[in-house]
């Protein structure tokens, strides 16, 4: 998958992870899906990198929305502080 795939599915991944992160989040639609993109850029081509699994495999699309969730939960601490 390019890049433009991954950031697709980084907004399609960011949204989902707002929804599934439990708790109040202050920070706006836009920080999500740019949170998201990041979560799912960084768990796309890191899990590529590090051998646990192929581009195209449904890992990728799970690795990403776990990422975009602790990007998520690292930016809610970040931002208490």
């Amino acid at each position: 998958m390019g890049i433009i795939g991954t950031i697709f599915i980084g907004l399609i991944v960011g949204l989902l992870a707002r929804f599934l992160k439990p708790g109040d989040d202050s920070m706006g639609w836009i920080m999500t899906i740019l949170l998201g993109i990041a979560g799912s850029l960084l768990a796309t081509y890191g899990g590529q990198a590090l051998g646990i699994y192929q581009a195209g495999q449904a890992a990728g699309f799970i690795g990403a929305l776990i990422g975009a969730i602790i990007l998520l939960v690292i930016y809610g601490f970040i931002k208490k502080r």
